[in-house]
């Protein structure tokens, strides 16, 4: 179990709103002697992995583990989907923990998956919708708008063994889309991307500025060393930031009198690019 001491407090991570959060690190929930290392790395949000990481023998034990962390820690925990045995003992166990800041629901395909791990959990619990299967991406608009629901994310490698849809970034623009869409009908926040696999950070900037583009707002990630690429290529652009503060700025020195039909859409734009460069700490000294 971690006791926070004030050095360690002092070098904690800075947890972003996990409804505007950026990178979503994935960590193996057998592996304790890396949660601390994930508490203090810049990802805005850290998931404990006792799903699709763990091998079923050391489900129990992975479970405990990440109980007892999460005790003194703050994590969300990724838990086995609601048509596994293992749910139920995840959502029971984990219920009331003083740390768990919400759950992601593996191979989520229907809203009453959502509305029935909100339950029992206690009702408060934020629910992180993983949509991984055809069926899922089918259901989308409903998962959106269930109850306890608190964003989508895709898992991509599951839809694709799913679908046998390739990687190729046109085949998996129709699935991106559908959340993007079904997150503006359920008025969630927007959806977050799979992770990216390989390696290389030019690939793994190119893959999020696609993700960017489609309306995704948050990447899952698996190394540490992704991280700063994700946040960066996530965040609003410096120039962005530039051009939403020398536009509120006149805005406001007009009297906010609208010109023309571009203004109200532009305003909402800069109002959205000045809170998250605020929220991420973009271009102030």
């Amino acid at each position: 179990m971690r006791i926070r001491t004030p050095e360690n407090v002092a070098i904690a991570r800075r947890e972003i709103d996990a409804r505007i959060a950026r990178s979503w690190l994935l960590v193996n929930g057998t592996r304790t002697d890396l949660f601390d290392q994930a508490d203090r790395c810049c990802a805005d949000q850290i998931v404990l992995d006792i799903e699709d990481a763990v091998d079923p023998q050391l489900k129990s034990t992975a479970r405990e583990d990440v109980a007892a962390w999460l005790e003194n820690t703050s994590a969300w925990v990724r838990i086995n989907d609601r048509s596994s045995a293992c749910w139920s003992d995840d959502v029971d166990r984990l219920a009331g923990l003083p740390g768990l800041a919400g759950v992601m629901l593996a191979k989520t395909e229907a809203a009453e998956h959502v509305t029935e791990t909100f339950d029992r959990l206690g009702g408060a619990t934020p629910v992180l919708a993983l949509v991984e299967s055809a069926l899922g991406i089918d259901q989308a608009v409903d998962i959106a708008r269930a109850r306890g629901v608190f964003r989508l994310a895709f898992g991509s490698g599951d839809y694709r063994r799913d679908t046998g849809t390739s990687a190729d970034e046109l085949a998996m623009a129709y699935p991106r889309s559908r959340l993007v869409v079904a997150s503006r009908i359920g008025n969630l926040p927007g959806p977050i991307d799979g992770p990216t696999v390989s390696n290389s950070h030019t690939v793994l900037r190119e893959q999020s500025a696609v993700s960017v583009s489609l309306g995704l707002t948050g990447k899952l990630c698996l190394d540490t060393e992704q991280l700063p690429v994700i946040n960066e290529t996530v965040s609003p652009t410096p120039s962005d930031v530039t051009w939403a503060r020398e536009f509120l700025a006149d805005f406001e020195a007009r009297g906010r009198i609208v010109r023309d039909g571009s203004d109200l859409p532009r305003l909402g734009r800069a109002e959205k690019i000045t809170h998250l460069a605020d929220c991420f700490g973009i271009g102030r000294s």
